[in-house]
């Protein structure tokens, strides 16, 4: 009896978790705050938390990529191929933009990281992803962003083994469309109040 007792509520408890991680599949904002939180699919986790500790004797690479969506007329690339970055550390790192148009366009950045495991372990402090960018015909303008990778990623038996982890980011006209090519589901989330560093 106690058996069956004992299975009888193991089973109501799977019904239960699969019913909110189902739940949070079909609902695209339930999906985006569960990456969130999990670091499911690649996104990172956005806030102002500190590193709790730094392990500076280990060293991960961190690489850039930047994308434009097609109708978007910018030519947009980072400062900096990659950056060697002590585990626990802040770090900053830049990417530009130019308006290849004849008036002004607007532009919004969305971002995600790649192996999709390191999502939970990477987290930016401060970008300009999700805040509408306006470039005037011809004009370049320099983004900053502040990150750091916790020294967790290096004791995960699921995450030890990754040396190179990929910071992509895309600029779409706008959110909508974004959106429209399937682009947000696995981007970082917007979550106030994040830092934006100045812009040179």
């Amino acid at each position: 009896m106690r058996v069956r007792a004992t299975f009888m509520t193991a089973s109501a408890v799977a019904i239960v978790v699969g019913g909110m991680l189902g739940a949070a599949f079909a609902s695209p904002a339930l999906y985006r705050l569960f990456c969130s939180v999990t670091g499911y699919g690649g996104t990172p986790q956005t806030s102002l938390t500190e590193p709790a500790y730094a392990d500076v004797k280990t060293s991960i690479t961190v690489r850039f990529n930047a994308e434009t969506a097609p109708n978007l007329p910018w030519a947009f690339q980072p400062d900096q191929a990659s950056v060697k970055v002590p585990l626990g550390t802040e770090q900053i790192a830049f990417y530009r933009a130019q308006n290849l148009g004849d008036q002004p366009i607007t532009g919004i950045a969305i971002y995600n990281v790649t192996p999709d495991r390191v999502g939970r372990y990477f987290h930016k402090t401060a970008c300009f992803c999700f805040n509408a960018q306006v470039l005037a015909a011809g004009q370049k303008m320099e983004f900053p962003l502040t990150f750091w990778v916790d020294p967790e990623i290096s004791r995960d038996p699921d995450t030890k083994d990754v040396r190179t982890i990929t910071l992509s980011y895309t600029f779409f006209h706008s959110l909508d469309d974004a959106q429209a090519a399937g682009a947000l589901a696995h981007a970082g989330p917007h979550v106030g109040p994040l830092r934006t560093v100045g812009k040179r």
